[in-house]
Order: structure tokens, then sequence, then C-alpha cells
């Protein structure tokens, strides 16, 4: 073990990759048949704000030297076509449009009122409506009660007439 660390070996061992599993250290180096689903990690697009993209075109146009351009895509893990639609849409005005929120713009909270408002005056349309129904109907129960509950004289004095 002793010669093993002084050449360097010992070390290469201790440097494996994050998700690598040996059960040994001294392990061989054989690939595994089946890939480890621990490392695997959903791919997710990644999302640029106006805002950086405009500060990367900065950069990208200051840059005047050979390889100044490569060097600013390496460093933030660009590539050169992202850098060509960003130029394009700058050209359009589109930055500008990207800053605005996406998705649908916010209810004015007067609108949400005054809907409020009439699903309560519908409401109380349709309730009043029902209420002179049964006001209606009332008023023919009590006169058919009271045809009913009449005394027998006086039916026979109006069929008389």
């Amino acid at each position: 073990m002793l010669e093993a660390s002084k050449n360097g070996t010992a070390g290469r061992l201790a440097e494996r990759a994050v998700g690598e599993r040996s059960q040994s250290a001294g392990a061989s180096a054989s690939p595994p048949v089946v890939p480890d689903p621990e490392l695997v990690q959903k791919a997710r697009r990644r999302r640029f704000t106006a805002e950086y993209k405009l500060r990367v075109l900065t950069e990208a146009d200051a840059c005047s030297k050979s390889g100044e351009v490569g060097a600013l895509l390496r460093r933030e893990g660009l590539y050169s076509s992202l850098l060509t639609e960003w130029r394009r849409q700058r050209e359009r005005g589109a930055l500008e449009a990207l800053e605005r929120p996406r998705g649908r713009p916010k209810a004015d909270p007067r609108e949400r009122e005054l809907a409020d408002l009439r699903r309560r005056a519908d409401r109380a349309e349709a309730e009043l409506v029902k209420a002179r129904k049964v006001i209606e109907v009332q008023g023919k129960v009590s006169a058919l009660l009271e045809d009913l509950l009449k005394p027998s004289s006086a039916k026979d004095e109006s069929t008389e007439r």
C-alpha cells in the first residue's frame, strides 16, 4: 500500500465519480451492466431572463480579440446558436417582450366584483319569481278554502241568484 501511495494510484482510487459505486476500494473499474437509476436526472430546459441575455450579448459585442467570444460561451455554458437567436430577438425588439410575465393577465378586481354582483342579482331575481308564484298559489288556496268553509246557507243563496 505504501508503494501505491508513492506513485499516486491510491489517490486515483479515492477520486471516483460521485455516483460510482464499488464494494471495495480495489475493485476493477469495469462499467456496470445496468445503469444506476440514482444518477439519471430528468433533463430540464434552461430558461434565460431577458436581462441575462442582454448582458451576455453586451459582453459578446465587446469582445474584439480572437477567441474571446468562445471563452465567454464556454464560461457561461452557452452555444453560439443562442447568441445568434438572441441577437435576432434583440433586433426585433422581442427581448423587451420577454420581460413581461407569461400567462393570462391578472383579472381586474372591479370586473370580478361586477361579475359577483351580477350573479347575486340574477339569484335574487330568480328568488323573487319563486316568491311571487308562492304568493299566487297561497292566494288561490286561500280563496278555495274560503269557499269550502263558508256556511251552506251562504252557498245556497249564492247559487240561487
